[in-house]
Order: structure tokens, then C-alpha cells, then sequence
């Protein structure tokens, strides 16, 4: 379900989430949501975190634009015990090479994100990794 609604920025920059979004992605008083700001594009994301307990990590990754590729990063993420949290791939030069931002938590992984981010380097799909922890 999509669901468009115009708000208007306050003098502090805030803008309030109607309640009908807030229902329907369940988003309450206290809850912490990830923002995205991409300047490019001119389009912010608001994606809601899982849980308080979550230890978020950016990353930063430029693969391979060939098929499978962001699949075979997904899959050894999964297997790693990092959940994908929200991701976004864009194709810098078609049929060469894709840059994704992909926040993950990590909380649950047995790995800690140095570990992560080697097994990722270690695909043959992948050019270059970079990870930041997003804090609270």
C-alpha cells in the first residue's frame, strides 16, 4: 500500500508524520527511524528501526553490475547473521559497476563488522567496501 501525503517543515525544520502513515507502519512515540538524505536524487527515506537493541552498520559497497550480483552480497549477509535493514543500488556505469548503500543490524550476528566486511570483500562481485556504525 502506498500512501502520499503533503506536510509542511516547521521553522525548526521538523515535519510531523501524518497519523494514517504512522499506522500503517506501525511507528510510535520514541521510536527511532533511520533517515536518508540524497542530495542527487532530492528524496528523503525514513525507514523505521526494528528494535532498540539493533547495532547498525552503513555500508558502503561498490560491486560488479553484472546479474546476481547484489543477490550473492544479500545472500552472504543473510548468511552472516546481518539483517538488511533498508538498502539502495544505483548502476554508476551499466554493465561495469553499482554502487549500493545497504544498512544492516548486526546484533544478532556472531561476526562483528570488521569480520563482515572481509567476508564480503572476499566475493568475487565485490570492488570496494566501507562501513560506518550509525549510532543512536
Amino acid at each position: 500500500m502506498r500512501t502520499t501525503e503533503i506536510v509542511k517543515v516547521d521553522s525548526k525544520g521538523r515535519v510531523t508524520i501524518p497519523l494514517v502513515v504512522r499506522e500503517a507502519l506501525n511507528i510510535v512515540e520514541g521510536m527511532n527511524l533511520i533517515l536518508i538524505a540524497d542530495a542527487d536524487r532530492r528524496e528523503i527515506i525514513l525507514t523505521p528501526l526494528p528494535s532498540t537493541e539493533a547495532k547498525l552498520y552503513e555500508l558502503r559497497i561498490e560491486i560488479k553490475d553484472v546479474p546476481g550480483a547484489l543477490a550473492k552480497v544479500a545472500s552472504r549477509l543473510a548468511e552472516l547473521g546481518a539483517d538488511i535493514v533498508i538498502s539502495q543500488c544505483t548502476s554508476i556505469k551499466r554493465g561495469e559497476f553499482a554502487e549500493c548503500v545497504i544498512v544492516v543490524d548486526v546484533s544478532k550476528s556472531s561476526k562483528d563488522i570488521e569480520e563482515i566486511k572481509s567476508e564480503l570483500s572476499n566475493l568475487d562481485v565485490v570492488r570496494f567496501i566501507q562501513a560506518r556504525s550509525l549510532k543512536r
